[in-house]
């Protein structure tokens, strides 16, 4: 080796060749001689080896093979692939099935895994009918060719008989003889131009009926996506929105966790869709009945709502299970994904500006049932109880009810709303005693009215065969009334469940014997419990409906056991997200044969809206003084009281002005007859006369009355 000594230099202007650090200044000779490094000096740094082309390939390669886009290239491929592959296996299979008797055995091991043994029966005569006929066909087979000779013969000479004998006819006709051949000629001549036809588009057909078929196979295979799950598309494979097939039915069921489900299923074979009914569209769903195999409950299935919904691929709140009047039977009802989500249209009280109602014959145009018909509910002599969580709709989906009876004239409201935020401000002039407030006092005001429509109905049951108006009282937020702790001035319980209550008495007694002369309650509550809603009065509700609840104990309390059992379920609806969707339960609404309730989404009113719909029945009314304050233990001016009850009409009937001079005050009135009335009147110079046969009070008399009397000469209603 050589070595290279340097000495004088300056070495701040040399660099160490390795590590480009500057060496020291007065630094001894540098030896360049390549020497292994000292153990505590760091090693020598190397430069990359150059990377391979063929390595920068293989990089490029897979880059590009498991890029996104190649992959759903691929998977495209590969899907619209096997949708052929599969298609023709389908179609082997369904033409297989079609030649031999593979179909009747299997359907013949379903129903005997069901323990159908009568079905299993028929399957077997079944089979023996076709292999008789398939055993008959072959017979006919070995003589058919001698038939067909037989035939053949035959037919060409009666051809050739026919046009021989059409052409003797033409040639009389045209008295030349050459006519006898022409109708043979003829013929050849269409056979000549049959084969030229042939001849032409033989090829084309011959070209293009491999890619019919292809494409044939190929459609069959899309529509039951025979293609792998991976290849599929991203809905197809999350499953959402999918449509609804006997064996995504099947499946959903097998996978439910019954072992003696699964088991049945499985001998069933790849036929348990026997198990189905014909799914049918109904409304934004479809609707299927599932006939279970010996050993599986109803209750079974109702329990695992949430598992078997996901199954189907749909979420909780859009399977709807129910008990039909067929044994071991259970009902499903699949929404179309997210079809719950949208809204209904507006309700006809909105968009018919010529809208009546009837009490007695009518129907209340509530909203949609979950098939998408129109939900109607019928009214007549029909308690009504409606609970659910705070807003959630209870109180619009009550009041649409009564704004649609507001169009009957003959209806009286009496109306209690004891919240007290002008939800049923709208109905001041339709009602004849509109409460509203959350207080102690608004609680007392609301059981007098609640205590005079009882004396109404007493007062009605005394008198046989008179046929009464309608009388509704309806209590908003009963639950306020229910747990109130006031007490009256002969510390009489206002609130609670005992006998005691003032409250709860009188819709007892309403609920007990109102019914008969059209006197009726509507109540509405929020957290049905025991304390909220005692279950006397719970039980005298000809109508029970319930918005979201929060458990099953309020949900069987709200709309009672037979309902739940029979696969009611409002505390299954999404608070919140399922607001004005009611489950009804009971008289007046049209239910499917078997079944103890109906979901129904009402149709959504606003305040607005409201007040608008309750100008157009006031209009139809010939005009009603509304009280808010029921005012007792006072002096009264009947004569004023006239005019008051009067209001706007030109003249009323003497016993419908008693009637209103009861709903202004019963203590003061409540033992008025006509006598009473005709005295006061009297001794005014206001003396009712007839008038189209009817006794009736004028209010122009009345207010003359009022105009000329003297001041101090009023008559006393205590007289």
């Amino acid at each position: 080796m050589t070595e290279l000594a340097v000495e004088g230099a300056d070495m701040g202007t040399l660099h160490h060749l390795d590590d480009h650090r500057p060496a020291p200044v007065d630094a001894g000779p540098v030896d360049l001689t390549k020497t292994a490094p000292a153990p505590d000096e760091a090693p020598m740094v190397k430069a990359p080896a150059p990377v391979s082309r063929w390595v920068r390939s293989g990089r490029a390669v897979r880059r590009a093979a498991t890029h996104e886009r190649t992959r759903t290239v691929g998977r495209l491929t590969v899907r619209h692939g096997m949708y052929v592959v599969g298609g023709g296996r389908i179609v082997a299979r369904r033409t297989w099935e079609g030649r031999t008797a593979a179909r009747y055995e299997r359907m013949l091991r379903a129903a005997e895994a069901a323990g159908n043994l009568d079905l299993a029966t028929e399957w077997e005569e079944r089979g023996a009918r076709f292999r008789a006929a398939r055993h008959q066909r072959r017979m006919d087979l070995l003589i058919a060719p001698v038939k067909a000779a037989k035939g053949a013969a035959a037919g060409a000479g009666v051809t050739a008989g026919g046009l021989l004998l059409l052409g003797i006819l033409l040639a009389v006709a045209n008295k030349d003889f050459a006519d006898v051949a022409t109708p043979t000629l003829a013929v050849i001549e269409l056979v000549r131009w049959i084969v030229l036809i042939i001849s032409v588009v033989w090829g084309p057909l011959v070209t293009l009926g491999p890619w019919a078929a292809l494409l044939g196979l190929w459609a069959v295979g899309r529509h039951q996506q025979s293609a792998p799950q991976w290849a599929l598309p991203a809905k197809a494979r999350t499953g959402e929105g999918a449509a609804i097939t006997p064996s995504i039915v099947v499946t959903a069921m097998r996978d439910l966790g019954v072992s003696t489900l699964k088991k049945a299923i499985k001998e069933m074979g790849d036929v348990g869709a026997q198990m189905l009914s014909p799914i049918t569209i109904a409304g934004c769903g479809v609707e299927v009945d599932v006939h279970l195999p010996s050993g599986v409950s109803t209750e079974e299935i109702q329990a695992r709502r949430r598992k078997l919904a996901e199954n189907l691929n749909r979420h909780e709140h859009e399977v709807f299970i129910t008990i039909p009047p067929s044994p071991r039977t259970v009902r499903l009802w699949i929404a179309d994904s997210g079809a719950l989500d949208e809204p209904i249209g507006p309700s006809p009280l909105v968009t018919d500006p010529d809208v009546s109602a009837n009490y007695k014959t009518g129907r209340a145009p509530w909203g949609q049932d979950l098939r998408g018909d129109a939900a109607l509910i019928s009214l007549f002599q029909r308690m009504l109880l409606i609970t659910g969580l705070s807003n959630q709709g209870k109180t619009a989906s009550l009041r649409a009810l009564a704004l649609w009876l507001a169009f009957d004239p003959k209806v009286e409201f009496r109306i209690g709303d004891l919240k007290g935020v002008g939800d049923w401000a709208m109905f001041d002039g339709l009602a004849t005693v509109l409460i509203q407030g959350p207080t102690d006092d608004h609680v007392l005001e609301v059981t007098e009215m609640v205590e005079d429509a009882v004396r109404e109905m007493n007062r009605r049951l005394q008198a046989p065969g008179e046929d009464f108006d309608p009388l509704v009282v309806i209590v908003d937020e009963a639950q306020v009334a229910y747990g109130s702790g006031a007490v009256d001035k002969n510390k009489i319980p206002l609130g609670g469940a005992k006998a005691t209550s003032r409250y709860f008495r009188a819709i007892k007694a309403i609920h007990d014997q109102g019914r008969a002369v059209n006197v009726t309650t509507w109540e509405g509550t929020q957290d049905p419990t025991n304390e909220n809603l005692p279950k006397r009065s719970r039980e005298g509700n000809h109508i029970r409906s319930s918005l979201v609840l929060g458990t099953e104990s309020q949900a069987r309390m709200a709309i009672g056991d037979a309902a739940i059992d029979g696969g009611a379920a409002p505390h299954k609806l999404r608070q919140g997200l399922d607001k004005g969707t009611v489950v009804v339960a009971g008289d007046g609404i049209k239910l499917a044969a078997g079944q103890t309730s109906v979901t129904v989404r009402t149709h959504y009113i606003d305040t607005d809206q409201a007040a608008e719909i309750a100008d157009r029945a006031k209009a139809a009314r010939n005009g009603v003084t509304t009280l808010h304050v029921v005012e007792r233990d006072e002096e009264r001016d009947p004569l004023a009281d006239i005019a008051t009850v009067l209001g706007s009409d030109a003249r009323v009937r003497t016993q419908e002005v008693i009637t209103r001079l009861v709903a202004l005050n019963k203590d003061a009135y409540g033992k008025w007859s006509f006598i009473d009335l005709k005295r006061v009147l009297d001794d005014a110079g206001a003396e009712p006369y007839k008038s189209d046969g009817r006794m009736v009070v004028a209010r122009d008399r009345v207010a003359a009355a009022l105009a000329t009397r003297d001041g101090d000469g009023s008559a006393s209603a205590s007289d």
